[in-house]
């Protein structure tokens, strides 16, 4: 059997604690909060630290000349045998602090001691169908709930304070392929989240649900073809049927919304990054295959496209573009864009016009790409390599096996789930990014309800002797980087950058380390026990300024890594959170 067993443990005694700790337990976090989160210090409240996924805190008690005094203040362990793929984000209110683990775990923890005041955990059915691991990156909190999707492509509401389950809608069959594996965001008061399930022709959108009943405001199908609702009802067609899909093709074209989605309160628009279209095998579907691999601009309130923008047509590499679309404003020629970006994983990293679409610049961030050499900046078409794309399956050694050809990135990508940072300070990015190509190449394959649909082979390897990961920052107004520091494993956790000029972002190897923003110095690390594939977090509490952090190893690169798993296979699993602060002599 492989059902996940469901319990809720709720202790009368430490909730009376963190009352007492925390005092009068506040409202509940509001619009008016959300649209501030990046403002505020004294709480992390939506994923992403801000709506907009900036992970920029103003924070700067903990700085470059004092972070050599940083210790742990304490431990939480998720416990079990579930230690696989902690990839969560935390968020911190009222006292408590509460953080996903991996099969669909949420946990509620006393910020100040450390102490399990709740823990939910789903029944997962037999059977469910994770492509890559079976992780959760992380809870939205709003009023009085905190809400989280589920490996059974359920969207719940539990009780911010006791835990319980206040709602919970089930939005996708798992039976087809369906998860839910990215944390959702709150616009307006609605539950914004996307699916995942692209490898098996699972056809991804994006949802609005209603935070108070679970209702069903809107969904939006980011595959062409298909037919959106509004309130129960259908509501526009994605695109044009037939456009860039031939015959039923669309039916099952994948372009699932698996990562981070973000809000931009000066657009009043969502945007959202859509997946691979399926199946892998390129030769099999004809055309651009819109809305695959491409970034949306979404109504909050109705959930039609007000802009979409493809950075990889007719995707033959699983290059997705579902990394994070940041908006920020950039000064250039004399003027404020009003822009966007993201880093690829087809290694390019793009700067877009957040209100239009229109491409402003784009450039390489990563080594040796092959696919492309390069993208257009008046179409913004990227300038495919022809000889580069997997050829069609022939009849080779007696079965039916496409030629294979090396290409940079792997299809893990220059940079996948996790999240960049943005500092207004420096106006630079900081990409978590991978140096790393594969063989790739194309099979024979049918459609088949609930197994995978790729169509295609690949073995994954390293581009370089001495590292894999890079961590880079970039002045997205040039293309510069302006320093980057090199990391022997893949790097596969998120960044956060401070107003006092730090960055903070963990390795596979186990490490937290926080470096200097100008310089990339590296200032300090901490080995938790475990890798980080997390994104960090900071906060203050009387006067002190917290950092936390989610560890624990796992995800899609020991699964999917061909000859990388080699490099990264004796690092061990774990699930923990942990919270460090600067030391008080006394």
């Amino acid at each position: 059997m492989n059902t996940i067993c469901s319990a809720l443990r709720s202790s009368a005694l430490g909730l009376v604690a963190a009352a007492a700790l925390a005092g009068p337990v506040a409202a509940g976090v509001t619009d008016k909060d959300l649209q501030e989160a990046g403002q505020k210090t004294d709480a992390v409240i939506t994923y992403g630290i801000d709506l907009r996924n900036q992970r920029f805190s103003p924070l700067d008690k903990i700085n470059r000349d004092n972070i050599k005094d940083m210790v742990p203040v304490w431990s939480f362990s998720f416990g079990g045998e579930k230690q696989r793929g902690q990839e969560s984000q935390a968020i911190v209110y009222d006292g408590m602090i509460y953080v996903t683990g991996s099969y669909s775990r949420v946990f509620a923890i006393d910020a100040a001691t450390g102490d399990e005041i709740w823990e939910y955990d789903a029944r997962l059915p037999e059977g469910i169908m994770p492509c890559c691991d079976v992780i959760n990156r992380g809870v939205a909190i709003y009023g009085d709930k905190v809400y989280f999707g589920t490996l059974d492509a359920k969207v719940v509401a539990l009780d911010r304070k006791s835990g319980k389950v206040v709602w919970s809608k089930k939005v996708d069959d798992y039976k087809e392929g369906y998860t839910i594996t990215a944390a959702p965001i709150i616009v307006n008061g609605k539950v914004i989240i996307g699916n995942a399930g692209g490898e098996f022709g699972a056809v991804g959108a994006v949802r609005a649900l209603d935070a108070e009943t679970g209702n069903i405001v809107w969904e939006r199908p980011t595959v062409e073809g298909h037919v959106g609702t509004l309130n129960g009802k259908p509501s526009t067609m994605t695109g044009t049927l037939n456009a860039s899909w031939e015959g039923d093709q669309w039916k099952t074209g994948g372009g699932a919304p698996w990562n981070a989605i973000t809000y931009d309160p000066d657009t009043k628009l969502i945007y959202a990054g859509t997946g691979n279209a399926s199946p892998w095998n390129s030769w099999m579907r004809p055309g651009d295959n819109l809305y695959t691999a491409s970034k949306l601009a979404l109504n909050p309130d109705t959930g039609d496209i007000v802009w979409a923008y493809q950075s990889t047509p007719h995707d033959g590499w699983d290059y997705d573009a579902i990394s994070e679309f940041i908006p920020f404003d950039m000064q250039a020629d004399g003027k404020t864009i009003k822009a966007g970006a993201s880093a690829e994983k087809n290694g390019f990293f793009y700067v877009l016009d957040r209100a239009n679409g229109k491409i402003v610049r784009a450039f390489p961030f990563v080594h040796n790409i092959s696919w492309a050499t390069g993208v257009d900046e008046k179409t913004g078409k990227p300038k495919f390599v022809a000889e580069n794309r997997p050829p069609a399956p022939t009849e080779l050694t007696g079965d039916l096996k496409g030629k294979p050809v090396f290409t940079v990135p792997s299809f893990l990508g220059g940079k996948n789930w996790n999240p960049m940072a943005y500092s207004p300070v420096t106006g630079w990015f900081y990409v978590p990014s991978n140096e790393w190509g594969m063989d790739i190449w194309n099979e024979p394959v049918n459609y088949k309800k609930g197994a995978a649909f790729l169509g295609a082979g690949f073995t994954i390897m390293p581009i370089f002797d001495d590292h894999i990961g890079a961590l880079k920052a970039i002045d997205p107004k040039t293309g510069e980087i302006k320093w980057e520091v090199k990391n022997r494993a893949p790097l596969w956790g998120g960044v956060l950058a401070t107003k006092s000029g730090l960055i903070f972002t963990g390795t596979p190897e186990g490490y937290l380390v926080a470096y200097d923003a100008k310089t990339g110095e590296e200032l300090w690390k901490f080995q938790t026990g475990s890798g980080v594939v997390s994104s960090p977090v900071t906060w203050e509490k009387d006067g002190e300024q917290y950092v936390g952090v989610t560890s624990g190893w796992g995800g899609a690169v020991p699964l999917w890594g061909g000859e990388v798993a080699k490099y990264v296979k004796e690092l061990n699993q774990g699930g923990s959170f942990w919270v460090f602060k600067l030391h008080k002599s006394t």
